[in-house]
């Protein structure tokens, strides 16, 4: 018999009359272990549905309505329901149960939020964009570097509800982190909250280390010998990528700010001293991607630089062979008109004079512009 037993009925109830009528229509169901970090068997977005007391998970038992239902009577313990890209439908009976919003709960469905922090009644809503760094064997003008996708958490007084969207940022990990550390889950729903919002801004530093191998690479390039000859399309899609996790991490400050230091009543005053840790995280992260922005900059710069450098090289090797070719098209060219009365027309040394005179002057030509290194 498991706690959530019978959550996918809960999820198409849309509107129930009361806490208890949705207990009742719980009891008519066969129940079903949803607790397990998998996907729900029966095919629905629940991921995993748990309750907590006292910091220890709380084995089988109850379904969610009767959870809840306890939770609430005695003010102990508190739910953690799992979600993954739930529908309207599903959601419907949840956000019913636990009093949802309705402006908050069309958030959590619908997804493509910037990160915030907003406040309905009881209930705290925070958004946060996950990110991943996509492994790829050569940075191309074509690459995905940066992978983005959703977390949103409802948090009250007796339960915490994670909605997340995209195929990365799974939580069963932090869940187990935290069931290690009962101390912290006896904080309440705050405490899941903080790790949550930890486990986020762990992931912006680790994929800005890995955006900073790639951006070493690319600077690397442009300075070598022949950087001249880089594809400038990889400078600008590592900009385009950096752009997109700006995105992700630079609307975070001011929530987690609200957090650190603004009075909640479901974030006690120990916990927001946690927050604070994950602001000073979150800066490091957002100064690292804001410094990553100019260092781009200037390497395209340079790049820019190096290839006009290159085009002026090639014009002056043009430039030179140019004159150099122009020496004997001038000759030839006047003493190939048809004209009976020229100098030297006659003169038997006259023909290999003439190629005596372009050699020389081409020689002369060619030293001159190899030592200016026009050649």
């Amino acid at each position: 018999m498991s706690m959530a037993g019978n959550l996918r009925k809960v999820t198409g109830l849309g509107k129930v009359g009361g806490l208890r009528g949705v207990a009742r229509l719980a009891r008519r169901r066969v129940r079903v272990d949803l607790s397990h970090p998998a996907r729900s068997p029966l095919g629905s977005a629940v991921v995993n549905c748990v309750t907590y007391q006292d910091g220890e998970r709380v084995p089988g038992g109850r379904d969610l309505a009767d959870a809840v239902e306890h939770v609430r009577e005695t003010g102990d313990g508190f739910v953690w329901l799992g979600l993954h890209e739930p529908t309207a439908r599903e959601f419907a009976g949840i956000a019913d149960l636990f009093g949802l919003h309705p402006l908050a709960v069309e958030d959590a469905v619908e997804a493509h939020q910037r990160p915030k922090l907003e406040r309905y009644g009881e209930t705290l809503f925070a958004v946060f964009k996950t990110v991943c760094y996509v492994e790829h064997k050569e940075l191309t003008a074509t690459s995905e570097v940066v992978n983005t996708g959703e977390i949103m958490v409802f948090v009250g007084h007796d339960f915490v509800i994670t909605v997340r969207h995209g195929r990365h940022g799974s939580l069963g990990p932090l869940r187990e982190e935290l069931e290690a550390n009962p101390e912290q889950l006896t904080k309440g729903p705050a405490a899941v909250l903080h790790a949550i919002a930890d486990h986020v801004v762990d992931d912006y530093l680790t994929v800005t280390d890995s955006v900073q191998a790639d951006i070493d690479q690319v600077e690397t390039d442009v300075f070598a010998e022949n950087g001249a000859r880089v594809d400038p399309g990889r400078i600008y899609q590592l900009k385009r990528e950096l752009l997109e996790l700006k995105r992700a991490v630079a609307p975070l400050t001011r929530p987690l700010l609200e957090l650190a230091t603004r009075p909640e009543r479901v974030v006690a005053p120990e916990i927001q001293a946690y927050f604070r840790d994950v602001s000073d995280h979150l800066l490091r992260a957002t100064e690292q991607i804001a410094a990553f922005d100019e260092l781009l900059n200037s390497i395209l710069q340079a790049h820019l630089a190096q290839v006009s450098v290159a085009q002026n090289e090639d014009m002056r090797k043009i430039t030179a062979w140019a004159a150099l070719i122009a020496v004997p098209t001038m000759v030839c060219g006047v003493y190939g008109m048809n004209f009976d009365f020229m100098p030297e027309l006659h003169w038997k040394l006259g023909y290999p004079m003439v190629w005596v005179v372009i050699a020389v002057a081409c020689t002369a030509l060619y030293r001159g512009f190899k030592h200016n290194g026009w050649l």
